[in-house]
């Protein structure tokens, strides 16, 4: 049974069967329910804690968490950890999250490569699955996501009643930029034609949700990453093409068509006349690195990894580097003057070495920069790396499912 509809029934369990889950939609909004999530949430973020503590923090009664933990625990969303003792009176025992409670799957689909991956109740990747390519292929891409689908269910096994829900993560124009990519205008139209959550949902009888690609990033970010101690910033993800996502006081802000963050588009410069104006996704995009390696006979793909600070690519990454991080600089400021945000957040799918040295640069170039009449932002390194985007995808299923705030990321 899938966690869709507003009803608190308990599901007909046959002997021997594998407990399901008790349905928890995105549209509950019995306090009942409200209330258990708020002690999910809390395990979620503290990690576990005696039931006395999930009282001071949720600011229920203990008489009320008694009677939620023992639902949540017959559920199967809880697990007893090891006593502490050495304490006066009866030794306390900490409630954490069960790990097998429940299950999501996030799938990124980008345009190097595309990601499977299996999340647990905790947030945790259990299981990965890698396609890679130089363009994704319609007729190629679906049945190979079917596939995969059916192979992370398969390896739960009798789990598999207890996956919430499918989470894909892609970017809105995935044929965007043809020419800069080397694609024919037919295959870009293909892309920018097709309602890619609506075919992964022909493919599965799980619930689907569908997220722009950084953005779903954002809410890796937000929800297990920097989102925690930061609650406002603009979100940077590094990647073929740069692209960006928006929190505003700890909620993903979307925009009116779900693309906020759109940094990829920003103008680098003032338009004069009918002369086409750079954008920073020509700029501090992974492709540009890409091009360097193509043009002097080295593997495209180290831009991706760690060779990309190895011999011989090394001096052609800081090239790129030296022309990327002012650009950067120049998206930090302009947005800084619309967002005044707490911090710039910046990941990407990138290795971490080259993703610091990025960021070192920028800052740097930061300081060229007047602050007068603003207020500057931290820039920060994001936590998640390359799996930000599937892992959000994931957690959309999750979040709905099983957080008391819908709002973080399911408002549209």
């Amino acid at each position: 049974m899938k966690p869709n509809d507003a009803t608190e029934a308990v599901p007909d369990v046959e002997p021997g069967d594998q407990p399901r889950l008790r349905p928890r939609g995105s549209n509950q909004v019995g306090m009942r329910q409200f209330n258990e999530r708020v002690v999910l949430q809390a395990l979620r973020v503290h990690g576990s804690l005696a039931k006395a503590d999930i009282a001071r923090l949720t600011g229920l009664t203990a008489q009320t968490i008694g009677l939620i933990t023992a639902r949540l625990d017959e559920d199967q969303l809880l697990r007893r950890e090891a006593p502490v003792r050495g304490r006066v009176g009866q030794p306390s025992v900490p409630l954490g999250l069960h790990p097998d409670g429940a299950f999501a799957i996030g799938i990124k689909i980008g345009r190097r490569s595309a990601d499977w991956l299996l999340v647990d109740f905790t947030g945790q990747v259990r299981e990965r699955l890698v396609l890679d390519y130089a363009f994704p292929d319609i007729p190629v891409l679906l049945p190979a996501i079917k596939t995969n689908l059916n192979r992370l269910l398969k390896k739960l096994g009798p789990l598999s009643d207890r996956v919430v829900g499918v989470g894909v993560a892609a970017p809105f124009q995935l044929g965007g930029w043809h020419r800069m990519l080397g694609l024919t205008a037919e295959q870009s139209q293909a892309w920018n034609q097709i309602d890619l959550g609506a075919e992964v949902q022909k493919l599965t009888d799980l619930p689907v949700s569908f997220a722009k690609d950084t953005s779903a990033a954002c809410v890796a970010e937000l929800l297990q990453g920097r989102g925690r101690d930061i609650r406002s910033f603009l979100y940077l993800f590094m990647d073929t093409f740069v692209g960006g996502g928006l929190v505003l006081d700890s909620h993903l802000h979307r925009g009116i068509h779900g693309n906020a963050g759109a940094v990829a588009s920003l103008p680098l410069r003032v338009a004069q006349g009918g002369e086409p104006t750079p954008q920073l996704i020509s700029e501090a995009s992974l492709w540009d690195l890409e091009q360097r390696f193509r043009q002097h006979g080295l593997d495209p793909m180290a831009a991706y990894d760690a060779r990309a600070l190895q011999a011989p690519w090394l001096p052609y990454s800081h090239d790129w580097i030296a022309r990327a991080a002012p650009a950067l600089a120049q998206c930090v400021v302009s947005g800084t003057a619309f967002l005044d945000v707490e911090a710039v957040v910046m990941d990407g799918a990138i290795a971490p070495d080259l993703l610091r040295a990025l960021c070192e640069r920028t800052r740097t170039a930061l300081a060229s920069y007047s602050w007068e009449g603003l207020h500057r932002p931290r820039l920060e390194l994001g936590s998640i790396g390359s799996d930000a985007r599937a892992l959000g995808g994931a957690l959309l299923p999750l979040h709905a499912c099983f957080a008391p705030d819908h709002d973080v990321i399911l408002k549209v």
